[in-house]
């Protein structure tokens, strides 16, 4: 089921975004949605290494530790 979204945007993006709509004669929310779909996965990958860079039972290990125990 899909669900609403309402967001504020600045003055420059609304522009953008209304500019690019009437030139590909597409509605706003197709390219809400692609960019959101690209991109939504990198932002999540981002707060997971920044929870686990934060994580104070966390174990780090130098280069030549890891190649030490893959015998490389």
């Amino acid at each position: 089921m899909a669900k609403v979204l309402n967001i504020r945007l600045s003055d420059d993006i609304s522009t953008r975004l209304d500019t690019l709509a009437e030139k590909t004669r597409r509605p706003k929310s197709f390219y809400v949605k692609e960019i959101l779909s690209r991109y939504l996965g990198e932002y999540e990958d981002a707060y997971l290494a920044l929870e686990r860079l934060n994580d104070k039972n966390a174990s780090y290990h130098t280069t030549e530790e890891v190649e030490k125990s893959l015998d490389l």
